[in-house]
């Protein structure tokens, strides 16, 4: 039994995907989340900063005394994968269990993968699915329009100006008849509406933060690490920027009110 919190951190809402999916496997645990919004996004900046920014975030969180980090982005899973040799606990991203998935789903071995620009230069994707299957076809595209249209609430299914640049991004994959596409950035589940319909009907979308969130239930299961208590669970979020214009599109992300405090704190300190 471990009753310390869960923590997540993206570099700013995405990760909230995430946090849902843990909502719903493990009902139970605290969660402390921290959305990096003063710096969004991540995937537009060098190696060497997002490194910088991943120690800083993931130093925050060691600080509130959580038994596990997920990284809820692909940008820093895809920059950073090696942390958990430094950090003194379990740590978890998202390229391993989602090209697992994606691996395991795919009829015809043709992977599309989306995501951030630093996301699909790194080849993190690609490389872990080929160390699956080399015999996998993968079609990578960078949407680095996706996170601002996400992050500004452009997600309705009928958006026009989402559904415009989805058209523009995903039509090579389209017309190279992937039937698995990677939702390579933890933002992407809240447009997958919109992704779906353009890649239309028999492509199976793969949430990387569900994913994510799936393994490491499994890990702190077996570690014997879950929560047991007859308190209320409770969860805290942490921002970067004003923690107002958070709250109101989390709810949205979440698909349910905050509760819990919502708190803004100077990352350069950590």
């Amino acid at each position: 039994m471990d009753d310390r919190p869960i923590g997540v951190f993206d570099s700013g809402l995405g990760g909230l995907t995430a946090v849902k999916e843990l909502e719903q496997i493990l009902p139970e645990e605290n969660i402390v989340y921290f959305g990096d919004t003063g710096r969004v996004p991540y995937g537009t900046k060098g190696r060497e900063t997002i490194l910088r920014y991943v120690k800083q975030d993931t130093a925050f969180l060691i600080r509130k005394g959580v038994k596990a980090i997920l990284a809820a982005c692909g940008t820093v899973s895809s920059v950073a994968g090696n942390l958990d040799k430094s950090l003194g606990i379990p740590y978890f991203d998202v390229i391993g269990p989602t090209a697992r998935a994606a691996a395991a789903a795919t009829k015809n071995g043709k992977i599309g993968v989306i995501g951030t620009s630093a996301t699909i230069s790194s080849d993190s994707y690609r490389l872990a699915l080929l160390k699956l299957n080399h015999k996998l076809e993968i079609f990578p595209q960078a949407c680095p329009l996706f996170v601002p249209l996400v992050e500004n609430a452009f997600v309705a299914p009928q958006d026009e100006v989402t559904r415009l640049v989805a058209e523009r991004y995903l039509s090579p994959m389209r017309e190279a008849g992937v039937d698995t596409l990677i939702l390579g950035c933890t933002h992407y589940p809240i447009i997958s509406p919109i992704i779906g319909s353009v890649m239309g009907k028999g492509v199976s979308l793969i949430d990387s933060g569900r994913e994510a969130a799936l393994s490491l239930a499994k890990t702190l299961r077996e570690l014997g690490k879950l929560r047991e208590s007859s308190k209320p669970r409770e969860c805290g979020y942490y921002v970067t920027d004003t923690p107002e214009n958070f709250t109101n599109v989390a709810e949205l992300f979440l698909g349910h009110s905050i509760s819990g405090h919502t708190e803004r704190i100077d990352i350069e300190k950590f």
